[in-house]
C-alpha cells in the first residue's frame, strides 16, 4: 500500500514548475556559456594545450601508472577490509561477552575516526613503535581499518535480515555457533549484501585519492606531478582527464552494484536487502525482513 503525502499538483501548479525549470535550465546554460568564453579568452581550450596527451607519452604513461597504483591499494585494500568485517562481524555475534563487547568497542572507535588520521597514523606514528611502513601499506591500513569496521556492519545487518528459523534450525540439528555462522549465516548475508559491497569499494576507491597527503603515487598525486612538470597552462586538460578516468571505473563499479541489486531483488524477492552506505553506517545498523 503505497502512502501519499501530497496531493499532485494542479494545471497552475504544473505551470510554475515548468517556468521554473525552463529558467533554471536557461540559468545553467548561461553559466556553462560564461565559463567556456572565459576558458577560452585565457587559452585554455586552444588544441595546442589539449595535444599535450598526445605530443607527450610520458604523460600518458605516467596517468596509467598512477591508475594502475590507485586499483592496486584499493584491490587490497578491499580484500583486507572484507577479512577485517567478516572477523569482527563474527566476533560481535558472539554470546560471549569477553567476545562481543571488545569487537563492539573496536568497531565503534574505528568508525568515529577520521580515515586521513588512520593513514597519518599508520604512516607516521606506528614508525614510533617501530613499525616502518611504505606509503602503499599506510594507506591500506588506513582503508582497511576504516572499511572493515564499515563492512563489519554491512554483514551484521546482511545476517540479521536471515530469518531466524534457519539458525535456529541449524542449532536444533546440532551444529555449533561457528559452524552457523560460516555455513548459513556469512554465506547469505554476502549474497544478499553484495551489492552494497561493491557500493562501498566505490568508496574505498575514491578514499586511495588521500594517499596523496603521504607521497603514495596514487592517481591524483601522478596529475599534480604532471601538471608541476608542464606548467599551470595544461592544469584544466590533466585534471579533466583524470576526472574522467575516476567516473569512468566508478560508474563501471556503480553499473555492477546496481546489475547485482536487481539480480538480488528478482533472487530474494520481497526479502532483498536495503543498500547502505557509508553515511548510512555512521550510526547502530539494524535490518529486519520486509
Amino acid at each position: 500500500m503505497s502512502i501519499v503525502l501530497s496531493d499532485p499538483p494542479g494545471p497552475r501548479g504544473r505551470r510554475r514548475i515548468l517556468i521554473a525549470s525552463m529558467v533554471a535550465v536557461a540559468a545553467l546554460a548561461a553559466l556553462v556559456v560564461l565559463a567556456v568564453l572565459r576558458l577560452s579568452d585565457k587559452g585554455q581550450l586552444d588544441g595546442e594545450v589539449w595535444s599535450v596527451f598526445f605530443d607527450e607519452p610520458d604523460l600518458r604513461t605516467l596517468l596509467w601508472e598512477g591508475l594502475l597504483d590507485t586499483l592496486r591499494a584499493a584491490a587490497t585494500g578491499m580484500v583486507l577490509a572484507v577479512a577485517v568485517g567478516t572477523t569482527l562481524a563474527f566476533a560481535r555475534q558472539s554470546n560471549r561477552r569477553l567476545v562481543s563487547v571488545p569487537a563492539t568497542a573496536v568497531v565503534e572507535m574505528l568508525r568515529g575516526l577520521p580515515l586521513l588520521m588512520l593513514i597519518f597514523f599508520a604512516y607516521l606514528g606506528l614508525p614510533q613503535l617501530g613499525i616502518n611502513l611504505s606509503a602503499f601499506w599506510a594507506l591500506v591500513i588506513g582503508l582497511t581499518a576504516y572499511n572493515g569496521a564499515v563492512l563489519s556492519e554491512i554483514f551484521r545487518a546482511g545476517i540479521q535480515s536471515i530469518d531466524k528459523g534457519q539458525t535456529e534450525a541449524a542449532a536444533a540439528l546440532g551444529l555449533r555457533g561457528t559452524q552457523i555462522f560460516t555455513l548459513i549465516q556469512f554465506p547469505q548475508a554476502v549474497r544478499r549484501m553484495s551489492p552494497t559491497l561493491v557500493s562501498q569499494l566505490v568508496t574505498l576507491l575514491k578514499d586511495t585519492s588521500l594517499g596523496f597527503v603521504i607521497g603514495y603515487t596514487e592517481l591524483l598525486r601522478q596529475g599534480r606531478s604532471a601538471v608541476e612538470f608542464l606548467g599551470g597552462r595544461y592544469a584544466l586538460p590533466v585534471y579533466t582527464v583524470l576526472a574522467v578516468m575516476y567516473i569512468i571505473v566508478n560508474f563501471s563499479l556503480s553499473l555492477t552494484a546496481r546489475w547485482l541489486e536487481r539480480r538480488q531483488a528478482r533472487r530474494l524477492g520481497s526479502s532483498a536487502p536495503i543498500l547502505l552506505d557509508a553515511a548510512d553506517t555512521a550510526g547502530p545498523v539494524s535490518a529486519g525482513r520486509s
